[in-house]
């Protein structure tokens, strides 16, 4: 990381996307003190540019300015650590060279502009060690709202060893089939520090494996010890079920009714749909040897969830930005977080802005940090990206941190190009990545 923490920061000149939905406009001056944004507009009066000893200040002149980006659905330990010539690396047994693994991703991520994530489920225990490591300074990464492993039933998605095998911890789900144990398993993940619970039905939504009341005991106990639930839930009765539970939010939906979705509404319920994945995995499965029946799902599930996506915008349901990267490793990391919102405005018809408060204001909820993050304005964290290009021109200059001039979060500048920033005026026209 670059910058001192200690000095005032402003950031001047530059077009302003607060996070807010607000047409964009001129930067004047955002003031940023510790780890906050103190103001924006006028430059206050006490802030003495020509003193360095006390101020860093920014140029963003010609360049654009916005909060960071967040992923509502990105898995950071997902197991199958495999690496040619690494003796640790050989399968899925290695919590150890997991967690440097997931450390490392973190790393990646916030480099490509996004500064908080939330990972809705992983191995062993791996993300919140991840999450505390970041907050206590000991490595870089962005924001962590985590889960731990998967809630499932039998036939569930991740059950795929034979019933007396079970789901060893090195499996990122963890079976229960009655509701007395799973709100023993809700207990002992809230025991051990996950922000979220997350539960996981059918892989593709063909069958509905977690009934109705089964999910409401989860809900209830979850909510009860102040942690929030969310559901891998592709199919349509599954997806009914889990906003009628009370579930906070759901991801994928994918095969909802227009009546599924009336529940949806209903009740105030989040989707992730998580478009990305399918996408991305019908545009390289052939290569990776998927089948042709495996492909006929995919495509089924793509062209439900842009339906779905449509369907939501109409009923004013909040779609949030989740891509799903890290569940294989065709998913890499820092390239797909910013795809989401593309996908908003070329399948669902929103507008870049729209699309932006999304990935932004909208998906501070994934994090557990409405109005706090998100959104750039005076009391919230500062967690800001500063462009090359606009994004309200096309959506796709967010993607991979190609166009980044600066990333900053806390409060702090992000060392992109392996050196420390210089201090003083930081002239970012030419800080490319």
């Amino acid at each position: 990381m670059g910058g001192n923490s200690k000095k005032t920061m402003v950031i001047r000149n530059g077009t302003l996307i607060d996070g807010s939905g607000s047409q964009a406009t001129q930067n004047e001056a955002i003031v940023i003190e510790g780890d906050r944004i103190r103001s924006t507009g006028r430059l206050p009066g006490d802030v003495n540019l020509e003193d360095r000893d006390t101020v860093q200040v920014i140029d963003a002149s010609g360049q654009w300015i916005m909060p960071g980006l967040i992923d509502s659905h990105c898995h950071l330990s997902f197991g199958f650590p495999q690496m040619s010539g690494v003796e640790s690396a050989r399968g899925t047994t290695s919590p150890e060279f997991s967690a440097l693994r997931a450390a490392k991703n973190a790393q990646t991520i916030l480099r490509s502009g996004v500064t908080g994530v939330s990972v809705p489920g992983g191995t062993w225990f791996i993300d919140v060690a991840v999450r505390d490591a970041i907050t206590a300074g000991l490595i870089e990464g962005p924001r962590i709202a985590c889960a731990g492993r998967f809630i499932v039933t039998y036939g569930g998605i991740t059950d795929s060893e034979p019933s007396w095998v079970g789901t060893p911890e090195h499996v990122n789900g963890v079976l229960a089939n009655s509701v007395s144990e799973m709100i023993t398993e809700v207990r002992r993940q809230c025991k051990h520090g996950v922000d979220f619970i997350k539960i996981a039905d059918s892989t593709w939504g063909d069958t509905q494996t977690i009934s109705k009341d089964e999910l409401t005991a989860i809900a209830d106990e979850a909510h009860r010890r102040n942690a929030r639930v969310t559901i891998h839930s592709r199919g349509s009765d599954s997806t009914r079920a889990a906003a009628e539970a009370g579930i906070d939010w759901i991801m994928h939906a994918d095969l909802a009714t227009e009546s599924d979705l009336d529940a949806v509404a209903e009740a105030g319920t989040r989707i992730v749909p998580t478009i990305t994945a399918l996408e991305h995995f019908l545009e390289i499965g052939t290569e990776f040897s998927r089948s042709q029946r495996e492909m006929d799902v995919i495509k089924r599930n793509m062209n439900g969830a842009v339906g779905v996506l449509e369907r939501a915008r109409a009923l004013g349901i909040k779609v949030l930005c989740g891509t799903d990267t890290g569940n294989s490793p065709v998913m890499p990391y820092g390239e797909l977080h910013a795809r989401e919102p593309e996908i908003l405005v070329r399948c669902g018809g929103y507008t870049p802005m729209e699309a932006i408060v999304s990935c932004t204001r909208d998906n501070a909820f994934a994090i557990g940090l409405e109005n706090e993050v998100g959104v750039i304005e005076g009391g919230n964290l500062a967690d800001i990206i500063i462009l090359k290009a606009d994004p309200l021109a096309d959506i796709r200059v967010l993607q991979g941190g190609r166009n980044l001039a600066a990333v900053i979060k806390g409060g702090k500048i992000v060392d992109l190009n392996g050196r420390e920033a210089e201090e003083g005026t930081l002239e970012l026209q030419e800080a490319a990545v």
